[in-house]
């Protein structure tokens, strides 16, 4: 969740002691201030971050780091900052170095200019600029004992045809699909992965790889302008040995048209259905499974998965095996609701919970303002399958109780009370009409949020084997978004994000840095990318046949 908060509605009356006094003496010249200034806003946000936080111990020991520790070793970088374009990084790097995918900076009018802002999040913009994309797409090489900066090309675009189309100049100066990376824009491969980790959002290893990877070949004013240039210059290594510096122009997304390698394609199966949600394939000899490529638990998704259900009740699918390509899903809401109708079993859902602190209040405040204009949404996403009835009950009773006695944080609860009240146990039944058949997974690293929260619903309650990688490893229940000033000051800076609640998976771990895991890994390689898909839909129906789910597999 975003709140979208009006401009300075906390910004300046949460300042540490102190600040006010001396601030008013230094008013700022440009939104970058002054050194006082910048070190009084660096030590706000961190007595911020200390209690609002829903810290994920799991995530830390396994990334073996303190989230409070990284960013207090941050602070002279951000005093530094002497320019608004510098302060935007450190400001980046410092959100960015708790480790959480969800936590973002946002441009506010008034606030820190960028001369370029392609692709960042910029408040009132329903969608960043999008930034050029050079004609490779690369995929990190995820193959046992490779390193974290091992990369390859994964795809070769060629620039549309048509009216009024640029002719595709330089398609042979281009790398081939399988050549691994060895620099980026003059850095070795190494030193660029290491340095654009600090302006990656990311809440495990394997998601920042991926997402590392996407953005190495965009033009995204996500990395400071000394990782980026005006085009992209990859060295690459062919299988052979042969190694050769591209220069590759950045284009527009829309005038490139790619071979679709390393994305989700299933020869053999035909497209019977599609929707904002999904793309429904069904095998074009008769054999008695379906597969659905996933896009996500968007807005459309509840009408959508009724689409699905009456299309397959008409024609006799229901007892066929259903196959999810999750591997380029998105997050959202509602998922157990297309849990009660793609599978048969009963499964306890995910609950939630939040961080009580200073933000508390306002947050619940915000929600009555939800509940009054029946809008409980998250972006635009539908959060509850009720009017929000259980939500604000939950909120307005066990919420405010919990801190009015001074509790850390708040009951566990369903998640959201989308599904269920708060004195639920979490499990829910299988809707009237599901599909009764097996139940089979394919996931990877690229997408998160809800979609983690779907995979660990199937994964904890045994409902079927789950092959690919785990999910990108990121979930909580809320956020908290407000817009910073210099303190003591009515200048903005930036918004600044809190993850201000933990998702609990139905096994009762946090799901914060905690992805399930697979049944049966198959990581993706140089090597494999060209049937990738093929080898995990086999594998996983091959382990659909045998699957127990009493404990799983004998051989899980």
């Amino acid at each position: 969740m975003k709140p979208h908060l009006p401009l300075f509605r906390f910004g300046a009356a949460l300042g540490l002691a102190g600040v006010v006094a001396c601030a008013a003496a230094d008013r700022p010249a440009h939104p970058a201030g002054t050194a006082a200034l910048r070190g009084a806003l660096f030590d706000t946000i961190v007595a911020r971050t200390e209690r609002r936080e829903a810290i994920s111990p799991v995530k830390n020991e396994r990334l073996g780091f303190d989230p409070l520790a990284a960013m207090r070793a941050l602070r002279e970088d951000v005093v530094a900052a002497d320019t608004e374009t510098a302060l935007y990084y450190a400001l980046a790097r410092l959100s960015h170095a708790r480790r959480d995918r969800h936590l973002d900076l946002v441009l506010v009018p008034g606030g820190l200019e960028l001369a370029d802002s392609a692709g960042l999040d910029v408040s009132g913009a329903p969608d960043p600029a999008s930034p050029g994309a050079a004609p490779v797409r690369v995929f990190p090489n995820y193959a046992d004992g490779a390193d974290d900066a091992d990369y390859f090309v994964g795809d070769v675009a060629r620039r549309a045809s048509g009216p009024g189309s640029a002719p595709d100049e330089g398609r042979a100066e281009r790398p081939s699909i399988g050549d691994r990376v060895v620099s980026v824009n003059g850095m070795p491969v190494a030193a660029w992965h290491d340095s654009a980790t600090a302006f990656m959002r990311h809440s495990t290893h394997a998601a920042l790889r991926w997402k590392l990877a996407e953005a190495m070949t965009l033009a995204t004013a996500s990395f400071p302008p000394h990782l980026r240039g005006d085009s992209l210059t990859l060295g690459a290594v062919s299988p052979g040995g042969r190694e050769t510096l591209y220069r590759l122009p950045f284009l527009a997304p829309g005038d490139l048209v790619w071979n679709g390698v390393g994305e989700p394609n299933y020869p053999g199966l035909s497209l019977a259905l599609t929707t904002a949600t999904y793309d429904l394939l069904v095998p074009d000899d008769g054999r008695r499974f379906l597969v659905l490529i996933w896009r996500g638990f968007r807005e459309s998704m509840v009408a959508d998965v009724d689409s699905l259900m009456a299309y397959a009740a008409e024609r006799n699918l229901l007892d066929h095996a259903l196959v999810m390509d999750v591997t380029r899903s998105r997050g959202g809401s509602l998922g157990a609701y297309a849990m009660q109708r793609l599978q048969s079993r009963p499964f306890r859902t995910t609950f939630g919970n939040l961080r009580l602190s200073d933000v508390t209040l306002p947050f619940i405040e915000d929600k009555r303002d939800d509940f009054a204009a029946r809008d409980i949404n998250d972006g635009g996403v539908p959060e509850t399958i009720d009017d929000g009835t259980w939500l604000m009950e939950w909120l307005e009773d066990d919420v405010l109780a919990a801190l009015t006695r001074g509790d850390e944080y708040s009951n566990n609860v369903p998640f959201k009370l989308a599904h269920a009240p708060r004195d639920s146990d979490g499990i829910l039944e299988a809707a009237a009409v599901h599909f009764r058949g097996a139940l089979g997974i394919i996931s990877g690293p690229s997408g998160g949020s809800h979609l983690d929260q779907f995979v660990s619903i199937v994964v904890d309650n045994e409902l079927g084997p789950v092959v690919g990688m785990p999910p990108g490893g990121y979930s909580n229940t809320w956020e908290w978004e407000e817009v910073l000033t210099l303190p003591g000051t009515d200048q903005p800076v930036v918004g600044f994000m809190w993850n201000i609640g933990h998702t609990i998976r139905p096994n009762g771990e946090i799901a914060e840095g905690n992805p399930v895991e697979v049944d049966a890994r198959v990581p993706l390689t140089a090597e494999n990318v060209t049937t990738y898909y093929p080898d995990m839909l086999a594998r996983v129906l091959e382990l659909m046949e045998r699957w127990a789910p009493t404990r799983g597999m004998t051989d899980r």
